[in-house]
């Protein structure tokens, strides 16, 4: 008798060790709900960085095109190059087969085209002209932004974004140093710096 008892508690001791199949698909339903809440945020995340890794990339060229114009005691220009969905720095240099100088794509290991994802691309792009030039004289020049050896630049701001995310990168004409900031070229607020205040 005494068996028995043990053997009919061993074995309801065996049934409760499993799980039931209701307890089991709950679980499932929870791990494919925070699988597909993570991916989401992961896809939204990536998106982001994207853009900023584009908008960083396009401070990073202003930067060395303005050291570079300084040093070389040339003019450095970025080329926003619309149709591919990018950009490039280029410089001016002399050929001595053909004497005269040409304009040639900067490509070291600090500076190479820039090619954007196929879903960032310029939202804006605002290029004031060097002195008594109008915006219309010369197509090429509106989609180009001119370091000048003497620190200066053309006044620009440019927005890069993918429609959801957007940052905007300013370059001041009297230094010629650009920044960066999250948000539409609406949010920047581009002025004049006075060189003579404290």
């Amino acid at each position: 008798m005494e068996m028995r008892r043990k053997r009919s508690t061993a074995s309801v001791k065996a049934k409760r060790c499993g799980f039931t199949l209701a307890e089991v698909l709950v679980v499932v339903a929870i791990i494919s709900l925070l699988v597909t809440l993570g991916g989401g945020l992961y896809t939204g995340t990536y998106k982001k960085m994207l853009v900023e890794k584009a908008a960083r990339d396009f401070v990073l060229t202003a930067q060395y095109a303005r050291i570079m114009a300084i040093e070389k005691q040339h003019q450095y220009k970025i080329k926003l190059d619309l149709a591919n969905n990018g950009f490039f720095l280029t410089t001016s240099q002399w050929n001595e087969e053909q004497g005269q100088t040409e304009q040639i794509i900067v490509k070291n290991p600090f500076c190479r085209p820039v090619e954007f994802d196929i879903n960032v691309k310029f939202e804006d792009i605002q290029i004031t002209p060097i002195g008594l030039e109008t915006a219309t004289e010369n197509e090429d020049e509106e989609q180009s932004i001119v370091f000048l050896p003497n620190g200066t630049a053309q006044s620009a701001v440019i927005q890069i974004g993918d429609g959801k995310t957007h940052y905007t990168v300013s370059i001041s004409a009297a230094t010629g140093k650009a920044k960066i900031y999250f948000g539409t070229s609406g949010d920047v607020e581009v002025g004049f710096i006075d060189l003579d205040a404290e």
